[in-house]
Parts: structure tokens; C-alpha cells; sequence
């Protein structure tokens, strides 16, 4: 979707600095006294061009080798591949060092250029910079409204609007089937009225506007296409994108309402009734944000997006339009986490591996049919505990984004996770655009990426391995047949695993919920609503504006004829439903066996905490773990941290102390403290003498459960037989430790 404000002005005419030499305050760096004097910069100025090798004779060039060799005399011994070479979920190696040997694309290639690697521009953002694409989803026509508005005033250049439940799977709030779906994530929209109702006050041929109308694209695009014939927008200023996108929809809810070839063939059609008479306009998004929220990697990520580009630009060929109106009609949308250099380089490698895949069918390759990338801040790293970490998060993602050059960008507010964002937090999430953008300038270099020999090569890398799961798709007959027969959840589910694995041995940490929890957060409320009455509002529109009966179609083979039909019956004032009904008529709908779930990282962690609120809710308090502290801090400080930290992490509330000279001392404190979970913390040292006599105290004392703090090793059986029941380490499962600990509270079954 094009973005909405006009090209703001440079500085200069020519985009240049009007002083390009600073001038440097301090005095300049006195030469050798030996040194005869040389023509150069002016004594206070700046040379434009600084070259190491002629300043300063000594020094030598240096070599990969001579690097290397250094790096093996710090290592002293250790395995430079186990020490410096980083593995990804990916598969990818990555190194400490790259040069200019390894870089893969050829010199020639450079921003506008196909394959378009480094952008489809060659100025890339610098003209206007990012289009700022917000997405509302308010349940009432009101709240959408004012937020709407507020985000327009205050930077946000294009609006994706989210329709309910119930407009999403074609219904009126008034059917039965409808029911909790109405108003429910999402707003409650349902004919030209409500969009015209929602959108008042917004100027509409100054912002881009996009749906996600779910299985009910085509209707939602008629309720769009009407609200513009009643604020009379020229087509040329119909900036929009209706985001048809059936396999997405597939794939998050595990159900469509039709068959899978039915909603490429309705996809196909409004594609074809677009490209005729909205030359501004969009009509087809390939989603990926299913995937990667249920924990896709970035190869994957890119390869189903591609094989999902390549079922919907067979659709739209077969509906008779070209491979390069086809690709017009197509955005494509990524949600990207907070590892930057990879996401950098996914959204730059998606763009090359679209080149290949329009070179293959027989495509133009030029700036009009170069990909089109709307990205957002994936739900995976988002946090429900702790959620003021996620403006750096978000921060990461966006950033991530913009220095990938796309097109449009959106912004999740840090409370997204617990509900309605708040004012607050739409606020922080306009103005992460803002800083990023007016502050830092992001966009005033086109395609800052590029010439990194790093993120070149890794985007070369995730190119060449998305290619291979691609042809391993297509090899099974498309994207839609690997969805439908559950390969692609087994895929996910596989590379899932491993990244599971690391977060519940904390290996990969989440600031503020496995690692530093704030266990005495106050909880942020995010906006409420109350969804009865919006729904009883929305019914009883319904029942004053409705016209009885159904919109008939017109039998036609002619392409976008069918869309061309319900945009008419929208601007007449059909509703979504009875929109939905008359282009389903009959369809049966197609099941997945199970929806590709979103799993954020936090997950696990989350429903460990989410356990301990409901135990204080019943009790009073939170699980109880007794620090049973050794010797002076100097010796039980970083274990009590560590434990302290672990079991915070799982809701439990910790009682500490300065640490404890004596076991009688520490058995007092355990039975004062009211908990039945003791956790001994000291040196190896101690231990050997300490353990034999305070793990059977502290059980004599009332302690059900008494914990180690530290790897046992070959004396653990020793141990044992002492009284201590568990042990906690680094890189023990940590998720497990804490769910058996918390059922044994009581708190968890």
C-alpha cells in the first residue's frame, strides 16, 4: 500500500548538508616533531577522507590469518568452532568475523536493481520514509473511531482495520451462529453505514486503508469499495489493500467456510475486479504471521510465504490476468522477532527470493512488480508479564524493519498481550515510529545494510535454504496441499522444539519473565470494554437497516464479475452477512485437524506464574521458597541470586537473608518463616560439610522439599541420601523443576 503523506522537503535542494565539512573545535593532533610539514586539511578542520595506511606507515594491513592466529593464542586450547561460531534455529553457522572474500553479492547490485535485495527503490526510504500502518481493532464504532482519529493526528499515515469475529466468518451480529463472536476481537462492522460511521471525521484520500476481513475478504472490500463511492474518493486516491489472504486464514483458524479452491478463486476474482478500476489499490496479502507466531524460522518463514505467493499467483493467471498484474495485486506481510540481524536479513532475502520467483514465471522484473512488505512486531516475543519490556522489544522489531527498507511498518503497543492496548501504550507505539524515523534517521540512507558483509552473507544464506524447503513444497504439490495434510504443522512443530528446549533451560532468556522477574509488578490494565451492550447496539442497527432477502449473483465467467456484483450490492446497502451467504451459497468448508497456534516464548513460563496468581488468590499468598543462605555473602551471594531468580520466575515468593553462620540459626529462620520449600545456597566448599547436617535439620523442621542450589556432580547420590530432594543448576530444565515444585505446593495439578 503506497504510503499516505506527500515526500517531505530535504534540508537542501540537492538533499546535501549545506556544510559539509565540520569543523572541528579542538585543536588538532600535533605531528612528529621529525615530520616535515605536508600539504593537508586546514589546521581545525576534518580531512574528507581518512586512510589508515598513508597516516600512520607502521601500520600493516591485516589478514585473516593473522587474526585467526591471535584469536587461538586467547583461546588457549578451546575450540574456536564451540567458542565463536554461532548456531541458529536456522541451521546457519554464524561467524565472528567476515571479509570481503565471502561476500556474495556481485558489486553491480545495488538499491533498485533486480533482484530488488537491497529495495525496489533506488533512494530505498529516504524521500518520505515509511509508510506507519497502525492496526485498530476496537469492539465499538465509537472506540475504533477515536482511536482512529487520534493515531491520524498524531503521525500514523495508514490504518489496518480489524472486523469482529463474526464479520470475519461472514456473519451479522443479529445470527444465531454469531453469538460471543460478535464485537469479539475485532470492531463490530456491518454495512456501509458502520464503515461510514466509523470513518468519520478521517480523510480518506489522504491515508491508506487496509481489512483483515478473515475468510470475508471479498465483502469487507465491497464495504470499503462503498464507503469510498459515498465520500466520492477518485479511484486514483483509493489507497487501500483488502488483504486476501485465504491460506493465512486456513491456517490460524484451522477452518474456512469454503474449500480451499473456492477462496483462491474469490481471491482470484477480487483481484481481477481490482487491477481494473483501483489502480491505488491491492486486493491479495501473503501472510505469514500464522507461522512465524507459532515459532516458524526464518527459512521457513520465507519458503511458506513464497510457495503461498506462488498458489495465489497461479489463481489470479488462471483468472486470466498476467504474471505482472498478478504481482501488482500482491503485498506481502511478515511479523519479524527481536534477533534484528536475522530479521534484517529475512526481509532482504524475501525480496530476492520473490525476484527468482516472478524470474521463474515468466515475470517482468522491474520497480512495479518488485515485492510490496508491510512488517509487524511478532506476537511470539511479546510478553503478558512484564509488559514494559516490550517497548524494547517492539523497538528491536521496528527498527529491524526499517533498516530492511520496508514499505510499511507496524507498531505493537507493549500491552498488546493482555488485551486492548491502552492510550499509553498506542501512544508509545506511534512514537517508537517517531524516533526511529525523525530522530534517528533511519530512513535517510537507502538500504543501510547494505555493504555489511555479515548481513550479506546471511542474507545469501537464508535465500539459499528457504529455496530448498521450497522446492520441497511445491514437490508436494503446493502450499495449500502441505497445509491441508498437516505437513506444514509438523514442520513447525519440529523447529519448534530445540528453540522450547532453550527457553525452558534458560539458555535463550526473556528479561522479565524467566530471567530478572519483577515478582512484584503491579499488573497493567489495558483498556476495557463492555461488550454487551456493544453488541446489543450492533443487533439493533441491524434490525433498522436491513433489507430483507438475499443479493442473487449473476451466473458469469467474466473475471472480477462476481466481486463487481457484491461491491454493487454493498453500495446498496447489503451486509456482510448477506454478502458472505450469496457468494457461499452451498460451499462446504474445509477443516485443518488443528489450527496452527501461536506459542510466544513466554509461554511456558507465563502459565508458571499465571498458576502462582491463582494459589495467592485461594491462600493469601504466593508459594513459598525458604533461601537457606550459608556463610557470609561473599560466599552464598551468587547462588542465592541464581536461586532467587529461578524460582521468582515460577511465582514463587522467596524469603532471604544476609546468610546464616550455623545450622541451628538457619533452622530457626526456616521454621519462622511459615514455608515448607527450603533451598540450601553456598560454595561447593561448604556443602561437603554443611549439607550432611542441614538437609536432614531442615526436614526434621517441616521442610517437604528440600533444594540444592548448585550441579552436584559426582556427589550427588552423597547428597541424597542426606535429604536433598532436588538440584538446581545452570542449564537444568528449569520449566519442569518449577512445575513439579509448584504442584507439590498445591498450586499446579
Amino acid at each position: 500500500m503506497p504510503s499516505g503523506p506527500a515526500a517531505k522537503k530535504p534540508n537542501h535542494p540537492t538533499g546535501k548538508s549545506s556544510n559539509p565539512e565540520p569543523v572541528v573545535a579542538s585543536v588538532p593532533a600535533p605531528a612528529p616533531s621529525s615530520a616535515k610539514p605536508t600539504a593537508g586539511p586546514k589546521p581545525g578542520t576534518l580531512p574528507r577522507e581518512l586512510d589508515l595506511i598513508a597516516d600512520f606507515p607502521g601500520l600493516k594491513t591485516p589478514t585473516p590469518e593473522a587474526w585467526r592466529a591471535l584469536v587461538d593464542k586467547d583461546l588457549a586450547g578451546a575450540p574456536f568452532e564451540k567458542k565463536l561460531i554461532t548456531h541458529t534455529y536456522e541451521g546457519v553457522y554464524l561467524k565472528p568475523l567476515y571479509t570481503r572474500a565471502e561476500l556474495p553479492i556481485a558489486p553491480s547490485e545495488h538499491s533498485g536493481a533486480a533482484p530488488f535485495t537491497r529495495g525496489a527503490s533506488p533512494l530505498g526510504l529516504t524521500q518520505c520514509g515509511w509508510d506507519i500502518r497502525q492496526e485498530r481493532s476496537e469492539p465499538s464504532i465509537s472506540g475504533v473511531r477515536e482511536a482512529m482519529l487520534e493515531d491520524l493526528q498524531f503521525g500514523v499515515t495508514s490504518i489496518i482495520l480489524r472486523l469482529d469475529a463474526a464479520g470475519r466468518a461472514g456473519l451479522d451480529p443479529d445470527d444465531a451462529k454469531a453469538g460471543a463472536l460478535a464485537a469479539s476481537d475485532g470492531c463490530s462492522l456491518s454495512d456501509a453505514a458502520d464503515f461510514d460511521d466509523a470513518f468519520d471525521g478521517v480523510y480518506l484520500d489522504m491515508i491508506g486503508v487496509g481489512l483483515e476481513a478473515g475468510a470475508a475478504f471479498t465483502p469487507g472490500a465491497a464495504l470499503l469499495g462503498a464507503l469510498w463511492d459515498r465520500r466520492k474518493i477518485a479511484p486514483e486516491k483509493r489507497r487501500g489493500c483488502f488483504n486476501a489472504d485465504p491460506l493465512a486464514v486456513l491456517a490460524r483458524d484451522g477452518h474456512l467456510p469454503y474449500s480451499v479452491e473456492t477462496g483462491l478463486s474469490l481471491a482470484a476474482d477480487l483481484a481481477a475486479y481490482t487491477s481494473k478500476g483501483l489502480p491505488a489499490a491491492r486486493s491479495i496479502r501473503v501472510g505469514t504471521a500464522p507461522y512465524h507466531h507459532a515459532g516458524a524460522t526464518a527459512t521457513q518463514d520465507l519458503a511458506f510465504s513464497m510457495a503461498t505467493a506462488l498458489e495465489y499467483l497461479r489463481a489470479m493467471t488462471a483468472a486470466g490476468l498476467s504474471v505482472d498484474a498478478a504481482a501488482k495485486q500482491m503485498v506481502f506481510s511478515f511479523a519479524v522477532g527481536t534477533s534484528f540481524f536475522l530479521a534484517i536479513a529475512k526481509l532482504r532475502a524475501a525480496r530476492r527470493l520473490w525476484a527468482r520467483v516472478l524470474e521463474a514465471s515468466g515475470g517482468t522484473l522491474d520497480d512495479s512488480t518488485a515485492m510490496r512488505m508491510h512488517v509487524r512486531t511478532s506476537k511470539r516475543v511479546i510478553t503478558s508479564r512484564d509488559p514494559w519490556v516490550n517497548i524494547l522489544r517492539n523497538t528491536a522489531c521496528v527498527y529491524a524493519a526499517a533498516v530492511a527498507g520496508a514499505d510499511a511498518i507496524g507498531s505493537v503497543p507493549f500491552d498488546a498481550a493482555l488485551g486492548l492496548p491502552s492510550a499509553l501504550a498506542r501512544r508509545v507505539a506511534r512514537n517508537t515510529h517517531h524516533i526511529l524515523q525523525s530522530e534517528s534517521h533511519l530512513h535517510r540512507v537507502a538500504d543501510p545494510a547494505g555493504g555489511s558483509w555479515y548481513l550479506d552473507n546471511l542474507t545469501n544464506e537464508l535465500a539459499e535454504k528457504a529455496w530448498v524447503i521450497l522446492q520441497s513444497i511445491e514437490a508436494r504439490g503446493g502450499m495449500a496441499k502441505s497445509l491441508a495434510d498437516g505437513w506444514v504443522h509438523e514442520q513447525i512443530d519440529t523447529a519448534y522444539e530445540p528453540r522450547a528446549k532453550n527457553i525452558a533451560l534458560r539458555k535463550d532468556a526473556i528479561i522479565g519473565v524467566s530471567d530478572f522477574p519483577n515478582a512484584g509488578e503491579e499488573p497493567v490494565r489495558p483498556a476495557s470494554f463492555a461488550l454487551p451492550p456493544i453488541r446489543a447496539a450492533a443487533i439493533e442497527r441491524m434490525k433498522s437497516r436491513r433489507r430483507e432477502g438475499t443479493f442473487a449473483l449473476a451466473v458469469s465467467a467474466t473475471p472480477g464479475e462476481r466481486s463487481s456484483q457484491i461491491f454493487a450490492a454493498a453500495k446498496a446497502g447489503a451486509t456482510i452477512g448477506q454478502m458472505a451467504r450469496s457468494l457461499w451459497n452451498g460451499a462446504t468448508g474445509v477443516d485443518l485437524k488443528a489450527a496452527i497456534a501461536p506459542h510466544p516464548f513466554a509461554e511456558s513460563f507465563e502459565n508458571l506464574r499465571d498458576a502462582s496468581d491463582d494459589y495467592a488468590k485461594a491462600h493469601g499468598h504466593r508459594p513459598r521458597a525458604f533461601l537457606a543462605s550459608m556463610g557470609t555473602p561473599a560466599h552464598h551471594l551468587p547462588r542465592t541470586n541464581f536461586a532467587k531468580n529461578l524460582f521468582e520466575a515460577g511465582g514463587f515468593e522467596t524469603i532471604a537473608s544476609d546468610g546464616f553462620a550455623t545450622t541451628p540459626d538457619a533452622v530457626e529462620a526456616f521454621k519462622a518463616s511459615g514455608c515448607d520449600l527450603a533451598v540450601i545456597c553456598s560454595t561447593d566448599a561448604l556443602y561437603e560439610t554443611a549439607v550432611p547436617e542441614l538437609a536432614p535439620a531442615l526436614h526434621r523442621a517441616g521442610a517437604k522439599t528440600v533444594v540444592l542450589a548448585g550441579n552436584p556432580g559426582d556427589k550427588e547420590a552423597a547428597y541424597r541420601t542426606a535429604g536433598v530432594d532436588r538440584f538446581i543448576f545452570v542449564k537444568c530444565d528449569v520449566v519442569k523443576v518449577l512445575s513439579e515444585l509448584l504442584s507439590a505446593e498445591g498450586a499446579m495439578s
